[in-house]
């Protein structure tokens, strides 16, 4: 039975720690978070009323999202923190989970490198034990629940390999700047072989660090005062966690399968920022545009996820969609309430 406890983001949230059993680092937990929402208010008489005038259904109708299940996962160097994109789903019905993998965030013990794993298929283990706490916590009163997988970043890329490998277990995957494609693609074929002979020689080896930190800067720049999102930095440090070999090569072979193509049988949506920008010196076209990824090789390499996949380009948008300005920001949740709208209509509930 899962012990949840109150979570660092206050009130609305709940972690419970998900033990993994020991690594060559010690123990390896993953954490995972729900999101508390709040009960759905009785519709009033005088709601009663109004509706029954305008020819509406006077009854209590079901949210959108009634039994829909969302498990989020975070990318590199970062971990759950977003309670604007949990209030998104909680509000629609859903039953919102966010993943702290081993290694990331909540998750960090003494003795870990952060971030660290040599195969992705290792996180395997993280989404299994999330999935089976999320079965216990469900009620399947009213029939089986679907599964939407959200994922950011390194985080959509886990989740993308993930879906592929477990075809019949997920409803829909939605992902956010999914990291599918090396950022120097062109060089990949020449860096791969290097990647690869360091990481089984020296495996923890860094890479040197070229984060300048003006992405978390473009992030702080364009928050809203009155509902800040403020990450703890030594879950999300700037600059960002060290890059090992290892790991690297872990990427670097998850990006040759996803080129290789993937067949995810259920639809995908991907949300990327219209353009990219080199972050070499700070300007102010920084705080819309990704600086992370290469945006036109993320969206060319995204329909080789599955045969259902649908690319949304969001102007003025950073690498986190959901943190960007406000105006990118509400088109992007507007865009996404469009894609899950049509998703839940056209696929008769289970």
């Amino acid at each position: 039975m899962a012990q949840w406890v109150p979570d660092v983001l206050g009130d609305e949230f709940e972690q419970c720690t998900l033990p993994l059993g020991e690594d060559d680092q010690g123990e390896a937990v993953a954490t995972l978070v729900r999101a508390l929402p709040e009960a759905a208010q009785p519709v009033s008489g005088w709601e009663r009323f109004v509706r029954r005038l305008r020819g509406r259904p006077t009854t209590d109708a079901p949210p959108l999202l009634d039994g829909v299940d969302v498990l989020y996962v975070h990318g590199w160097s970062d971990y759950f923190f977003q309670k604007r994109l949990a209030r998104f789903w909680s509000s629609r019905g859903a039953r919102f989970y966010a993943l702290d993998l081993r290694k990331y965030g909540r998750s960090i013990r003494d003795g870990h490198t952060p971030g660290y794993v040599a195969d992705l298929r290792t996180y395997d283990e993280d989404i299994a034990a999330a999935l089976d706490v999320m079965a216990e916590d469900a009620d399947t009163s009213r029939g089986p629940r679907r599964l939407l997988l959200m994922g950011h970043s390194t985080g959509g890329l886990v989740l993308s390999l993930w879906a592929n490998r477990h075809p019949d277990v997920a409803d829909a995957v939605i992902l956010n700047s999914p990291w599918l494609e090396f950022q120097l693609a062109p060089l990949r074929a020449a860096i791969a072989p290097v990647v690869e002979l360091q990481a089984r020689l020296r495996p923890l080896d860094a890479a040197p660090q070229i984060d300048l930190g003006f992405y978390a800067r473009a992030q702080a720049e364009v928050a809203d005062a009155d509902d800040l999102m403020e990450p703890n930095p030594a879950w999300r440090p700037t600059p960002a966690m060290v890059v090992h070999a290892g790991w690297l090569h872990a990427i670097l072979d998850g990006h040759r399968m996803v080129g290789d193509g993937l067949a995810i049988p259920v639809p995908v949506c991907v949300l990327l920022s219209a353009r990219s920008v080199l972050p070499t010196r700070w300007s102010e076209e920084l705080t819309s545009a990704d600086t992370v990824l290469v945006v036109d090789d993320i969206a060319r390499r995204s329909l080789k996820l599955g045969a259902s996949v649908t690319v949304e380009r969001v102007d003025g948008a950073l690498h986190d969609i959901f943190l960007s300005r406000k105006q990118a920001r509400d088109d992007a949740y507007a865009r996404l309430e469009r894609w899950v709208t049509g998703w839940v209509r056209s696929r008769p509930a289970p």
